[in-house]
């Protein structure tokens, strides 16, 4: 089922549609052909194909005179789905026999092992053929720090912090990241906020945080407010799940200080079976039973 990162990504590309071609020869270095026009025509492959063979976007480029130059059919893959090493071989065949002209499968993979997997060059029998798609991964996109090359390239820098956010330069690559969404409108740079946020792993969001507290001590306002919003909201839930983890542990601890007073042995499977459990309300209960209670099965009951 396609996920807010699977729409988001695809809707990137459609609403730029020079991006693809762009990216093809800056990041592959694929000698695109000369074209004044780029255009998403994804309907032409619905009308060919059943829907399990739908491909997320298909882009046509088109010269001065209006004659097809490349068609790019555009994927976002998320996951290693078997099932996708026949289908992209199918929309490089259809969509070159409709357009007659020069086709290419563009996979947009985020996760690094995804990506290792999607550009793995696909046998069509024998030995005898292959297609090999071009797959926009970490190991391809670039980490941008620099504001001036963040400036030049919104869409990039944001698929530069889903990439390497989390990586060693993180910090500097997101920064370069939220400076450039503040040049867009604000329904786009909720989305691609969004997308960026979703990809940091906890520390990185943490790091985050903690510059955001930092600079509003400090009276830097340099963050949009729907940014501020957000990792508020995250700060309030790490609160929140501090403070829940850190009742649980006191009754745990209660719960175990009361069964060795008792003399009660717990076996391994019972203290694990208390260590696991993260219901206050069982943990009560438990803590109630050892009143009077001579083994650990009447406590646990």
């Amino acid at each position: 089922m396609p996920t807010l990162e699977h729409n988001a990504l695809v809707e990137m590309f459609r609403d730029q549609p020079a991006l693809a071609p762009r990216l093809l020869a800056t990041l592959f270095h694929v000698e695109v052909p000369p074209h004044a026009s780029t255009a998403v025509v994804e309907s032409s492959l619905d009308q060919l194909l059943p829907v399990e063979f739908r491909a997320d976007l298909v882009l046509e480029l088109r010269d001065a005179s209006g004659a097809l130059a490349l068609a790019i059919v555009l994927e976002v893959q998320r996951d290693m789905d078997p099932n996708k090493k026949f289908s992209w071989p199918t929309y490089v065949t259809v969509v070159r026999a409709k357009t007659r002209c020069r086709t290419v499968v563009l996979v947009v993979a985020p996760d690094a092992g995804v990506a290792a997997w999607a550009a793995e060059r696909i046998d069509l029998g024998l030995g005898l053929g292959h297609a090999e798609p071009l797959v926009l991964g970490p190991a391809v996109v670039p980490e941008i720090t620099a504001p001036a090359d963040a400036e030049a390239e919104t869409e990039l820098v944001v698929l530069s912090a889903m990439a390497h956010g989390n990586g060693p330069n993180g910090p500097a690559v997101v920064l370069a990241a939220l400076a450039a969404l503040g040049r867009l409108d604000q329904e786009h740079a909720m989305v691609y906020f969004q997308l960026i946020w979703n990809a940091l792993r906890e520390p990185m969001r943490q790091a985050l945080e903690a510059l955001v507290m930092e600079r509003q001590i400090e009276g830097e306002a340099t963050f949009p407010p729907f940014v501020q919003r957000l990792i508020d909201r995250g700060m309030r839930e790490g609160e929140l799940k501090g403070m829940r983890e850190g009742e649980l542990k006191g009754k745990r601890d209660t719960l175990l200080r009361l069964l060795a007073r008792a003399g009660i042995v717990l076996s391994e499977n019972e203290s694990a079976r208390i260590q696991v459990c993260t219901d206050i309300a069982t943990l009560d209960r438990w803590i109630d039973n050892v009143l009077g209670a001579k083994s650990a099965a009447e406590v646990l009951s």
